[in-house]
């Protein structure tokens, strides 16, 4: 004879798999993202301790320590790098968030044609990078280029080599053509979020004769704090590992004006094959991002109650 199963048994079961279903469900997706994060950066962190050139052999050579740490931080290229990636990463992402809420602002406005402003605002940031990156190439065409010419037009000096051929102008057109595609990205996210304060309290600083400046300063940006510390994190991330505009309209050129370390470890690793010296470049990348990333979460949120 089966002995049959307490209830309680099957209840206490139930009841566990009630309460855990949410992280059952996502238990497969964090385990594969864990491994697809896990491994690379561990072999990354094995490889850059070797001596590892594919084009002498397909294993490492020689253990060399560190050598591939110092060898990446002083190399004159990997500085210059570094140096442009935190100039993009840090006045791209600020540029973007005050173009985009400026944006947003209007857009609250009862204006004509805002329907479909709204629309057509999500396009640029639908466009591949690849794709940007040749388009914005040929407006900056010195021969004939369409922004080159709207330049020139307003009396501007233009560079004879062209704007991505001068170092002078080369790092500001590659920020441009970034502000250009993901500007609008804030723009609707920061819409998104003023459309959920609530008006009660607008109107009721109106009546207060609050201006408009205290209203957004003082009301709008405090309710959706949270949401613009996220997504400038992940903007600014996502520019910290700018890279295919950069293939598409410099090279990393003239010289390495607009070299980023996107680029740096593509260069190293996919041309020169040197996979011991870009597995320590990409840890450093990897080392300065959290750190950047873990004050700018600290000092955002320390004051937040959740």
């Amino acid at each position: 004879m089966i002995a049959s199963v307490p209830k309680a048994a099957v209840k206490g079961r139930r009841s566990f798999v009630r309460r855990n279903l949410p992280y059952l469900l996502i238990a497969p997706s964090v385990l594969m993202l864990l491994a697809l994060i896990a491994y690379p950066l561990l072999f990354a962190l094995r490889s850059s301790f070797y001596f590892w050139n594919l084009q002498i052999g397909p294993e490492p050579q020689a253990f060399v320590g560190f050598d591939n740490y110092f060898q990446a931080l002083n190399a004159f290229d990997f500085r210059d790098a570094l140096t442009n990636t935190l100039i993009l990463s840090f006045v791209g992402t600020a540029l973007e968030f005050v173009l985009g809420l400026s944006i947003a602002l209007l857009l609250l406005r009862a204006l004509p044609g805002m329907n479909v402003v709204r629309a057509l605002l999500i396009l640029p940031t639908t466009i591949a990078p690849i794709v940007v990156g040749f388009l914005f190439r040929y407006l900056y065409d010195p021969g004939g280029g369409l922004l080159t010419w709207l330049l020139k037009s307003t009396g501007l000096p233009i560079p004879a080599e062209g704007l991505l051929g001068s170092p002078a102008t080369a790092l500001v057109a590659v920020l441009f053509t970034d502000i250009w595609q993901w500007t609008p990205f804030f723009a609707i996210v920061l819409y998104a979020s003023l459309l959920s304060v609530p008006e009660e309290i607008i109107e009721a600083a109106r009546l207060d004769r609050a201006s408009a400046w205290t209203i957004l300063m003082r009301i709008k940006l405090p309710l959706i704090k949270r949401t613009a510390i996220i997504i400038v994190m992940l903007r600014f991330m996502q520019l910290f590992n700018t890279f295919d505009t950069v293939l598409v309209l410099t090279r990393g050129g003239p010289g390495t004006s607009t070299r980023t370390l996107g680029y740096s470890l593509y260069e190293q690793g996919l041309i020169n094959f040197n996979i011991g010296l870009v597995s320590a470049m990409t840890w450093i990348t990897v080392l300065i991002v959290n750190i950047i990333v873990a004050l700018y979460v600290f000092f955002a949120f320390r004051n937040e109650e959740w």
